[in-house]
């Protein structure tokens, strides 16, 4: 949520108005607390020491006190992985993610860490969501992605119908980069927006 933008207040006070459910990740944990804050990039150790003097103490307690998993609906909800979640994993290689399903006992677990959209069955040759199996998702990035589309990625899930769909939506992203211009964030993180990567 606070990782890399210019505006970590404002982020997370939308959040808490429209979300009812948030789990941690590991650059809210670094803004929050500074915990893990050197196995974050260069680039996003900067980031999360400036965004933590950004947000105030109350803002700082919620978020160190998010849950790094959360279930609903029949739904797991976690940051990086089920298998480890404080460990902040990368899963992205198809044994591990395999391994994942052992992890979490709902149809469906919902992950960003690597702001790689995609999903992944229990079975091979399932390539959507649909009843009868366990998929693992990933929603991709709203702020940061990583596969060359600067268009903001995240998923909706039908609970009713069972149906999940990964859509983009353009946002305004020279007005990100000039706030992390205006903030004295690196550059690079501008660049990133930029390009999708």
């Amino acid at each position: 949520m606070v990782g890399y933008g210019a505006d970590p207040a404002k982020c997370i006070d939308l959040i808490r108005q429209r979300c009812k459910l948030v789990v941690l990740g590991n650059h809210d944990l670094a803004v929050a607390t500074a915990e893990g804050i050197r196995f974050l990039p260069d680039d996003g150790q900067i980031a999360a020491e400036h965004n933590s003097e950004q947000i105030d103490a109350e803002q700082h307690q919620w978020l160190a006190g998010l849950p790094l998993v959360a279930t609903d609906m029949d739904c797991t909800f976690v940051h990086a992985s089920p298998g480890h979640p404080e460990k902040w994993l990368r899963v992205e290689s198809f044994f591990l993610a395999q391994d994942q399903f052992n992890h979490f006992e709902t149809d469906l677990c919902f992950v960003g860490h690597t702001h790689l959209p995609g999903v992944l069955c229990n079975q091979l040759g399932v390539l959507r969501v649909r009843k009868g199996h366990r998929f693992l998702v990933n929603v991709g990035s709203v702020g940061q992605p990583r596969d060359g589309d600067p268009r903001a990625c995240f998923g909706i899930f039908d609970t009713h119908k069972f149906e999940f769909e990964l859509r983009r939506v353009a946002y305004n992203v020279d007005r990100s980069v000039q706030r992390i211009r205006e903030e004295g964030l690196p550059s690079r993180l501008g660049k990133r927006l930029e390009k999708g990567a």
